[in-house]
């Protein structure tokens, strides 16, 4: 029995022994890591790694809100308390910029979908060639001719037109009547003064005629062969990529040609 006594009394002693010699263990460790014990090397280590606490929601909501009120409302003089009306109207206050908030988040929504619908109602437009605000065409082995409209102020009897190419140089002079007035169809058959076919590229259809016995420049638009839409942003929405062109907005386009 004293045999069973002495050993059960000394077990706990070491293990005692062993938890002290391990925390010495652990703490010398730690004291190593620590420093180096070289005044020189210590100076230039590298900081030790912390921790960058997440960064807090600035914003105030609902939730904010009623929690001021509530502590307002518990901080005030009870022999004057807050008036009914004025907490009703902060209340108000309150509930309005938060509709307001929620509205402009429906009307982006509504802007994306619209966008969405714009692009498919122009899809239709692919493979049409449509009128755009621009005096500039392209000629092409699939449209080697530039058709466009001359927009007069009143009746002109001779609107001499003169096709340009993209340095500025006149490839070809010709006349067209403007006794009718108004929009006035022109084409170029896109052959020079000699009656040979232009190179591929951009060309310019620029207008004049007399006005009231002036000479003015005339605004000219073009015909453009529709290629692809693009889906464009809310601000801009669909986009119509132009054969040898370029993109313009759909809300431009001046007419629409059958051809």
């Amino acid at each position: 029995m004293s045999l069973i006594n002495s050993y059960s009394q000394s077990l706990p002693q070491a293990s005692s022994s062993t938890t002290n010699t391990s925390a010495v263990t652990k703490s010398s460790v730690q004291s190593t890591t620590t420093t180096t014990g070289n005044s020189f090397l210590d100076s230039i280590r590298l900081p030790e790694e912390s921790a960058i606490p997440e960064a807090n929601d600035q914003m105030l909501k609902q939730e904010d809100f009623f929690a001021l009120l509530s502590q307002q409302l518990s901080m005030q003089d009870p022999f004057e308390p807050v008036d009914n009306d004025q907490m009703i109207a902060q209340m108000a206050s309150f509930s309005t910029v938060d509709g307001i908030s929620n509205l402009n988040d429906e009307i982006l929504n509504l802007n994306t979908v619209m966008s969405s619908s714009q692009a498919l109602q122009a899809s239709g437009l692919v493979g049409r060639k449509v009128l755009v605000p621009s005096d500039t065409g392209a000629i092409s082995a699939e449209s080697p001719n530039i058709n466009g409209v001359i927009s007069t102020p009143s009746a002109i009897d001779k609107i001499t037109v003169s096709v340009e190419d993209q340095s500025g140089q006149v490839i070809k002079t010709f006349s067209v009547d403007g006794s009718a007035g108004g929009n006035i169809d022109v084409s170029w058959d896109g052959l020079d003064k000699n009656g040979s076919p232009v190179e591929e590229g951009l060309y310019s259809i620029k207008a004049s005629g007399k006005v009231d016995g002036e000479a003015q420049e005339l605004a000219v638009s073009t015909y453009a062969h529709v290629s692809s839409v693009s889906l464009g942003t809310s601000a801009t929405g669909a986009i119509l990529n132009l054969r040898g062109v370029g993109g313009i907005k759909l809300t431009d386009v001046l007419a629409v040609s059958e051809t």
